[in-house]
C-alpha cells in the first residue's frame, strides 16, 4: 500500500490527522482554546505556568499555538523538548538560545544564563519565553535549578515566562514540600483534558475536511469506537482515525465502518 494509492481512493488532497498544521488550522475544541488563552495570558504576565495533561492529550499543540501568535520582533522563545540533558544542558540551551557559548564551569554558567536572560529584556527590549516539555521528567536539581534562573524567585519582576508542560505526575511532585518554593511562585496551573464524545466527532470532521472531504466518511459506530478506545486524547484519535482509514482502503470499503475501526483498535493495541 501506498499512500498515493489512500489518498486517490478517498479523494483527499492531503493526508489528515497530521502533525504539521499551522496554528491557526488546529481543531479549536474546549479544552485546546482554554489551554491556548491560558498559556497566552501567562507569557503577557511573565508567569511561571504549569500545563499537565495525559501523553497526546495535545499540552505542545496548545503551546506551539499560542507562541505563533506572539510578535516574533518581541519575544525570543526557547523551547526544550528533551529535559534529561539535566541541568547544564538546561543552561546550556538558554545560552545558546539568547546567543552566548557556555561557560564550561558550571558555577559560572547559572549567573551566566541569568545575565542573557535579564539582557534579552532590558538590552533588547524581548521577552523571552521558557518552554520545557516532558518537564515531569526533571530531577529535583533540575526544578531547583530551574526556580534560580530568576534569582529573586521568578516572582513579577522576573524577565521571561517559564512555561512547564508534563504529564499528571508533574502536578503532584510540584506539591511537594522540597519544591515548595518553586509551587508556590507559579501564576498558572492548568489540566488539560481529553475530548468530549461531540469533540471527538467534530475533530475527526475538522481534519478529513482539511484534507479535502466534508461528507460523511467515518460511520457513527466506528466514530464512537474511536472515542471509547482512544478516551479522546487527540493523538490517539488521530493514530486511530488514520489505521481505520488504512483498513478500510484494504478492504476496498468506501466508508470507515465499525468493522474497519475494530481492526484499527487491534493493530494499534498490539504496538
Amino acid at each position: 500500500m501506498s499512500i498515493e494509492r489512500l489518498q486517490s481512493h478517498y479523494g483527499f488532497s492531503r493526508m489528515p490527522f497530521g502533525k504539521d498544521l499551522a496554528p491557526g488550522m488546529l481543531h479549536a475544541h474546549r479544552a485546546h482554546s482554554e489551554a491556548v488563552a491560558r498559556i497566552s495570558w501567562c507569557i503577557c504576565e511573565q508567569a511561571v505556568g504549569v500545563v499537565s495533561g495525559e501523553c497526546g492529550a495535545g499540552k505542545t499543540v496548545a503551546a506551539r499555538a499560542a507562541v505563533g501568535a506572539l510578535d516574533a520582533s518581541r519575544h525570543t522563545v526557547l523551547y526544550l523538548g528533551t529535559p534529561g540533558v539535566g541541568l547544564r544542558g538546561v543552561y546550556s540551551t538558554i545560552v545558546a538560545g539568547l546567543g552566548g557559548v557556555a561557560r564550561f564551569h558550571h558555577a559560572a554558567l547559572i549567573p551566566q544564563a541569568q545575565e542573557l536572560l535579564a539582557a534579552e529584556s532590558s538590552e533588547r527590549g524581548k521577552q523571552v519565553v521558557l518552554i520545557i516539555d516532558e518537564a515531569h521528567l526533571l530531577d529535583a536539581e533540575c526544578l531547583e535549578g530551574i526556580r534560580c534562573l530568576g534569582n529573586t524567585g521568578m516572582d513579577q519582576t522576573a524577565p521571561f515566562c517559564l512555561l512547564l508542560l508534563g504529564q499528571p505526575t508533574l502536578r503532584r511532585r510540584l506539591r511537594q514540600g522540597a519544591f515548595a518554593a518553586l509551587d508556590q511562585r507559579i501564576g498558572l496551573r492548568y489540566a488539560i483534558a481529553g475530548l468530549d464524545q461531540a469533540e471527538t466527532k467534530s475533530y475527526v470532521a475538522h481534519h478529513l475536511a482539511l484534507a479535502g472531504r466534508s461528507d460523511t466518511l467515518f460511520s457513527d459506530d466506528a466514530l464512537d469506537l474511536i472515542y471509547e478506545v482512544s478516551r479522546g486524547l487527540p493523538r490517539q484519535v488521530n493514530n486511530l482515525a488514520v489505521q481505520s482509514l488504512i483498513a478500510a482502503f484494504a478492504a476496498q470499503k468506501a466508508i470507515v465502518d465499525e468493522s474497519a475501526a475494530r481492526a484499527a483498535v487491534a493493530e494499534v493495541s498490539a504496538e
